[in-house]
């Protein structure tokens, strides 16, 4: 099985590496920059079967490079690799057509297992992340419809104006939600402008209060 593994942290990838082709049944190639990948594959005579991608890299993070080698080649298969915390992503991941994400703390047993899966066609998911996966868009619950007024009984909010408007109630700025959400800091004034009509509101705070009183977001993110 021929992997492309592209990190930056390259005592890391190293590591990755011997642990992969300890079975001997795994060959890995690495590339520490993320602007030769392209390049690289565009000269590779045969498709790799499984390409690990580190999460955050110079030039080209993980997703802007998947979007790109799913352009590229629609049946690649992607896997991102990192440190961080995936579940704010994982959204993101799934439209992307990204099959999955490994953690560097792995385990051997659980990174070999997940890859070989991955391989196959197939995908682990932490429990943890499974608990989460119900993600439904939010909207005026029935049983206060009577109360609200009829400009806001057919607004809801899509999944990533929730995460920013959450994100608005955690107190981040743009500019952190734009590194929180890997899109453009101009993406996410985009997607505040795009709520604030929705409400017929002009500020963050105004946005929060109307969101927490027709029940547009979780109550606990709003207290």
């Amino acid at each position: 099985m021929n992997i492309l593994l592209v990190d930056d942290h390259i005592g890391v990838a190293q590591g990755t590496k011997a642990i992969l082709e300890r079975r001997g049944t795994m060959k890995v190639t690495l590339l520490s920059c993320s602007g030769q990948v392209m390049e690289h594959l565009q000269n590779q005579h045969q498709p790799y079967d499984l390409i690990l991608l580190d999460l955050y890299m110079p030039e080209l993070n993980g997703m802007e490079l998947a979007k790109l080698i799913l352009e590229y080649n629609p049946e690649a298969r992607i896997i991102i690799y990192t440190g961080f915390e995936i579940a704010t992503h994982f959204n993101m991941m799934v439209n992307i057509g990204i099959c999955g994400f490994i953690s560097k703390s792995l385990p051997e047993e659980q990174m070999v297992k997940a890859i070989e899966c991955a391989i196959q066609g197939d995908t682990l998911i932490p429990t943890y992340l499974f608990k989460q996966l119900r993600r439904q868009e939010i909207s005026i619950s029935e049983q206060d419809i009577e109360d609200v007024p009829e400009p806001l009984r057919d607004i809801t909010l899509n999944e990533r104006e929730q995460d920013i408007l959450m994100g608005v109630a955690e107190g981040l700025t743009n500019r952190e939600l734009s590194a929180k959400m890997l899109i453009s800091q101009r993406a996410v004034e985009y997607v505040l402008t795009g709520v604030y009509n929705k409400l017929g509101v002009k500020s963050r705070t105004e946005a929060l209060i109307k969101a927490k009183r027709y029940s547009l977001l979780p109550v606990s993110m709003l207290q």
